[in-house]
């Protein structure tokens, strides 16, 4: 390996939380002592580095992390730091504690800020997927996706239950604003009757039309999956344009919400956060700056921040004919 001058080395985690996060920060530091690097924690994403919330990390500080959710770094969203003002406070700070590296875990909002400040202020960073929405360019999978859709499993197969047993149509609302891979993945694995996503037109006369052929089946209960940035509305509003039709059957709404982030990560996403956060370091070691680690086919991969961020993950539209044939 290559070694950078690299020698200090800052770790933040920034916008929504994601399962594995702490799994990260973990590897991070403990790669970063094996390669004798001082490792530093910043609060709460880029507000942080504005508001001096710096510290050292040692291996000890970050044993009996790796099950926990959520990010013993906290994470937020700041807008002073989308000023230049707010980014040379930020360098300054950074300059105090001699960190010439730094290693984010969060999302795109978290990459663009990466790149304005490397384009300002010269700090070479190394972004890491860190989101349960899974979509980012240049990764296979993202740190607490696999966690979120397991939950949302969790909780559909329970929905499904009272559903059957009260015979009634279930529409639940998941997480993906712009992106539908939580609700057509879990959607596939509970039996989802319907799923509804913003990559795709929603048209209600269709959805109606699909609730009537099962009911002239004899199917009595339905689960109706809709992502939040579904075209059509979020769950209710769906819910509300259906009942007109099904006025004379039972109808309920659960919108699953912020229990998609939380939760103890599984092994997949403590796997992936381990490889990522190790990776990451060995990135900045070997002058790969202004990259996002990923995995594609099951290896390490580098992508550049900009292209993270344009770049549209796509749809696999295998997957969308399989809700429609399993459905019927």
């Amino acid at each position: 390996m290559t070694v950078t001058n690299i020698k200090r080395i800052g770790v933040m985690t920034s916008g929504g939380d994601a399962p594995g996060m702490n799994a990260c920060i973990r590897a991070v530091v403990r790669t970063a002592a094996y390669y004798n690097i001082e490792c530093y924690g910043i609060l709460h994403g880029y507000q942080g580095m504005i508001d001096n919330k710096i510290f050292k990390l040692e291996s000890n500080d970050v044993a009996n992390i790796i099950q926990r959710g959520g990010t013993i770094l906290k994470t937020s969203r700041s807008e002073q730091f989308m000023t230049a003002e707010g980014r040379k406070i930020a360098y300054d700070n950074l300059t105090k504690f001699g960190i010439d590296g730094l290693v984010l875990i969060g999302g795109d909002g978290t990459f663009r800020g990466a790149q304005v400040f490397y384009d300002e202020h010269k700090i070479p960073s190394v972004g890491i997927p860190g989101t349960i929405d899974k979509d980012l360019a240049g990764t296979d999978f993202t740190i607490g996706y696999d966690t979120a859709i397991n939950t949302v499993i969790d909780a559909i197969d329970k929905i499904r239950d009272t559903a059957d047993a009260h015979d009634r149509m279930f529409f639940v609302e998941v997480m993906g604003r712009d992106a539908g891979f939580i609700a057509l993945s879990s959607g596939i694995s509970v039996g989802a009757e319907a799923v509804l996503i913003p990559e795709t037109h929603t048209y209600i006369d269709q959805l109606i039309s699909k609730i009537e052929n099962g009911y002239r089946r004899k199917k009595l209960c339905h689960i109706i999956v809709v992502a939040e940035g579904d075209d059509a509305g979020g769950a209710v509003k769906v819910a509300e344009l259906v009942k007109e039709k099904f006025d004379h059957i039972e109808t309920r709404v659960s919108v699953l919400g912020h229990m998609q982030r939380g939760g103890s990560p599984s092994c997949n996403d403590r796997l992936l956060a381990s490889r990522l956060g190790y990776a990451s370091v060995v990135a900045l070691l070997e002058g790969k700056h202004n990259y996002m680690v990923g995995v594609i086919n099951d290896k390490i991969a580098y992508t550049p921040l900009s292209q993270a961020n344009k770049q549209e993950p796509t749809i696999n539209d295998e997957l969308l004919k399989l809700v429609e044939v399993l459905s019927t």
